[in-house]
């Protein structure tokens, strides 16, 4: 699962089931999730340990058998605490696709504010729901696109239902603000091996300065600065445990042209130097 691009654009699934299972634990190279979003909705579920999830800067501590559905095109991210955790992610209007009603339906809630993230508890209506499309994902039994699907629905149903009866959030409001974030994510990835100023990412948003900072650490909980470091050094620890470049030419391939800034950035963030870190994968 690679996370450290900010907007993905990767298929998912096939193109007659567009839904991709993912299992994480503490071997895995990308095992925190840096911010991203995606036109797809996505299901996390908690295995074992804690997961601090932040969406579009509202934070939760989610637990081992809570669940979270996240909203396409919402901007989150989250690190995990001695962590084992699945996602789903999913094409919504794919699955709506053969009613019109209730596309039409669901993204009028969404667009309203209605619908938004949502947590559920392990042993809620919907959070048995969601344990079982995972274990139905999981298995891939011979009849599991129809089990997958029809849970996808009741899920859909109940999300609707419970946000129904809430009024319209200013969820609306947070969408819009994170558009030019977005704009911000995406350069992001696309250069950040590059030299990047601050003066860069704030004219990308269409921002004044100090409006620019405040908004992105509202939707990341880092000034533009600290994250542009943190995705760098993500992509470095990518590079770490699947090549074999060497560790200078991972530094500058990821915009650090001091190695020791980039060492001492690495062992803040990871614990452990960039040969240990190496080690580990090998």
């Amino acid at each position: 699962m690679r996370y450290t691009g900010y907007q993905e654009n990767k298929s998912r699934g096939t193109f007659g089931f567009p839904i991709q299972l993912y299992y994480v634990d503490a071997n895995h190279p990308q095992y925190e999730m840096p911010f991203h979003w995606h036109m797809e909705c996505e299901l996390i579920l908690v295995l074992a340990g804690k997961f601090h999830l932040s969406v579009n800067g509202v934070n939760y501590t989610l637990e081992g058998g809570q669940s979270v559905f996240i909203p396409s095109e919402y901007i989150h991210g989250g690190t995990p605490e001695n962590c084992i955790y699945e996602c789903v992610v999913f094409d919504m209007d794919s699955f709506l696709a053969q009613s019109p009603q209730c596309i039409e339906k669901y993204n009028n809630a969404l667009e309203s504010g209605v619908i938004s993230e949502m947590i559920f508890e392990p042993k809620s209506k919907a959070g048995k729901i969601v344990d079982s499309l995972f274990e139905s994902m999981e298995k891939e039994s011979v009849a599991y696109t129809f089990t997958t699907t029809g849970l996808l629905w009741q899920l859909t149903g109940y999300i609707l239902e419970q946000k129904s009866q809430i009024a319209p959030s200013s969820q609306n409001a947070v969408y819009r603000k994170n558009k030019q974030i977005k704009k911000v994510l995406t350069k992001i990835r696309n250069d950040y091996s590059k030299p990047l100023t601050l003066d860069d990412l704030a004219e990308e948003a269409q921002l004044n300065k100090q409006y620019f900072c405040r908004a992105f650490r509202q939707a990341t909980g880092k000034t533009p600065i600290d994250y542009l470091n943190y995705y760098r050094i993500e992509c470095a620890a990518e590079q770490l445990s699947l090549s074999y470049l060497s560790i200078t030419d991972i530094a500058l391939s990821c915009g650090f042209n001091d190695l020791s800034y980039f060492n001492r950035l690495f062992k803040r963030s990871k614990g452990v130097t960039p040969s240990n870190y190496r080690k580990r994968f090998r």
